[in-house]
């Protein structure tokens, strides 16, 4: 077993970025990317925030509008590798992409966010030029859906195509994994799964074949959906799926999750406490979505629209103190809900941890981790090695997908017969079509996707799996 390492940064090529937009969004990426080693510039119009973080940071700052001409100059884009425009403003994002990609010759990324837009996204990247374009609510609306189809678990990481899934979830009391040693779990041959990491009190490990699982621990495993599901089933843990969902607001997050949910079969109501967007989403929405105006923290108004026969409660609201105390209310009225917490400050997780909120989804860190993927496949010098990436364990476990490419010197060997770093698994093989736990005979081969989990960070190749 092992905890995590500190932190070393990677020795692949410096990239010079700029990041216009100082919001919640552009502050945690100008943090990450400085950690990850990049040369960083943000742009902002407020003075105060850009000095601020600036300085937390020790990167550089210009004040000013992102799409001018005159500021980019000031901002070095002629010289820029990356440009991350995630303003307020989704037009203002694309127009300094835009002029961006014609003073220099960088790659430009453009948050997008209004719902006119989604379906026309392939298109806007192709004519403009822009290398990535994100949508942080749809893309927590996809992971709330995730979590909705599988709802014991805290959290679901998709892998492989979507051929293995990266699974959370909390021993019970007196359950049948309390007490066993993980070699016989995985010498269990009916357990084709592989447990990654486990969470105990503020502890992180990536176990070994030693470590003696118990009641409260947080494990992830690695499997295929059907293996999850058979899983779940032998250890006497109920898998029922979700039928009815009710969301409180009924901002974007909530229209891009109501079209999922209500494709799948379930039953789905909002509530919102704004009569002209009421009126909007049931314009936008199916006739299938129940589209309630009221103040959704008013507990008079919960017990009125039944929430304790709801199958879940998604608080959507855009101020995390209520999205919490909505989720510890209706876990209190209805101890058999599915509660799914959107939070958009991330400084305070560890305490929320605490909270037992169920599943938490952090909007602003999928932002971040789709950047960081992009930014390291850049700074390879091989290519772009990096298929997904997720930070798991707050910040304190990555796991990551990399594509074995025909350089790479360590195919067509045996996996026992390799020297790879401490805390480090090969958790999962994705080979033509069908994702597989490895055993120590198996070997990588060129064409392959493997899955890794570790505590090191920064990994940008997979040739830096290896020792």
């Amino acid at each position: 077993m092992s905890i995590l390492k500190k932190f070393r940064p990677n020795k692949g090529k410096t990239l010079k970025i700029i990041i216009v937009g100082t919001g919640k969004v552009g502050s945690t990426l100008a943090g990450k990317l400085a950690e990850e080693g990049c040369d960083v510039t943000i742009v902002d119009k407020n003075r105060e925030v850009v000095d601020k973080l600036a300085e937390a940071y020790d990167i550089m700052g210009v004040v000013g509008n992102g799409s001018s001409y005159g500021t980019l100059i000031e901002a070095g884009v002629e010289s820029a590798d990356l440009i991350i425009a995630v303003t307020d403003s989704d037009e203002l994002n694309l127009l300094c992409c835009t002029l961006a990609k014609k003073v220099g010759d960088c790659t430009a990324v453009a948050r997008v966010r209004d719902p006119d837009y989604s379906d026309e996204l392939d298109y806007l990247r192709d004519k403009l030029g822009i290398s990535i374009i994100i949508n942080p609510e749809l893309e927590a609306a996809k992971e709330i859906a995730r979590i909705l189809h599988f709802p014991l678990a805290i959290s679901v990481n998709s892998f492989a195509k979507g051929a293995a899934e990266l699974i959370k979830f909390k021993i019970p009391p007196n359950n049948f994994l309390d007490g066993m040693r993980l070699s016989s779990f995985q010498n269990n041959s009916s357990f084709n799964i592989l447990i990654c990491i486990v969470e105990r009190g503020d502890l992180v490990y990536i176990p070994n074949g030693t470590f003696e699982l118990r009641s409260g621990d947080i494990i992830s495993f690695i499997a295929t959906p059907h293996d999850s599901f058979e899983f779940f089933k032998r250890i006497n843990i109920e898998t029922r799926s979700v039928g009815s969902a009710m969301i409180i607001g009924g901002g974007k997050t909530s229209f891009y999750l109501a079209r999922q949910l209500v494709r799948t079969g379930m039953d789905v109501k909002i509530i919102e406490i704004n009569p002209a967007r009421c009126e909007e989403l049931s314009n936008l929405l199916p006739d299938d979505v129940v589209i309630v105006n009221g103040n959704g923290t008013d507990e008079t108004l919960l017990n009125q629209e039944d929430i304790t026969h709801a199958g879940a409660l998604i608080p959507l609201t855009g101020i995390d103190e209520e999205n919490v105390l909505l989720s510890l209310y209706g876990m209190k009225v209805a101890p058999g809900i599915k509660a799914i917490t959107k939070v958009n400050h991330i400084n305070f997780s560890s305490v929320i941890n605490e909270l037992e909120l169920g599943s938490v989804v952090y909007p602003r860190r999928m932002t971040a981790e789709t950047i960081i993927k992009y930014v390291r496949a850049r700074r390879n010098t091989i290519g772009s090695d990096i298929v997904t990436l997720y930070h798991l364990s707050n910040d304190r476990v990555e796991a990551i997908e990399f594509n074995v490419h025909d350089e790479l010197k360590h195919t067509d060997k045996p996996l026992k017969d390799l020297k790879l770093k401490d805390n480090l698994l090969i958790a999962c093989i994705y080979r033509d079509g069908r994702a597989f736990i490895p055993g120590g005979d198996d070997m990588l081969m060129a064409g392959d996707s493997v899955t890794i989990v570790t505590t090191h960070k920064g990994l940008s190749s997979i040739e830096e799996i290896f020792d």
